[in-house]
């Protein structure tokens, strides 16, 4: 880390970046799996999903380059391979292609698991006064949990 003052302790930067290396692999794996799931729906919701799919990893594309160059900003190196990814995220991927519904399934609780890693990033943002990455991460937690709720509505 080099010499930053911009409010914010050295050891609060460094917890908190944590907090965000989780929440950037969180939403890398779910990004990778949404997109894979856009590629390889089947079946009677087909454009639906597919549609929706696009929408959903279009905005985890723009959120994960948010986090990282959030990380970068409080002066900490940002992951970016697919084995940091894998060590960090609390999204385990999908071995094979599952049906629709269960694709479905599975984004509803990968963008559960985001909300609960923001959750726990927050608190980290928060207890160090770091109101940018409070507001971020806050942001984030909004649009995963009303993904959630739109996903859920369309598996009933």
């Amino acid at each position: 880390m080099s010499n930053i003052d911009i409010g914010i302790g050295e050891k609060d930067r460094e917890q908190v970046a944590e907090g965000l290396k989780r929440l950037l692999a969180d939403s890398y794996t779910l990004y990778l799996q949404t997109h894979n799931f856009h590629w390889n729906v089947t079946g009677r919701l087909f454009r639906e999903l597919h549609l929706m799919f696009e929408e959903h990893y279009t905005e985890l594309a723009t959120a994960v380059d948010d986090i990282a160059e959030r990380i970068r900003t409080l002066d900490v190196v940002a992951p970016g391979t697919y084995k940091a990814f894998a060590e960090l995220s609390s999204i385990k991927e999908v071995q094979d292609v599952p049906a629709a519904e269960e694709m479905v399934r599975i984004l509803t609780q990968g963008h559960e698991q985001v909300v609960k890693t923001c959750r726990e990033v927050l608190k980290a943002a928060q207890d160090a006064d770091d109101e940018s990455t409070a507001a971020l991460v806050s942001d984030r937690m909004r649009v995963h949990e009303k993904t959630a709720w739109m996903l859920r509505a369309t598996a009933q």
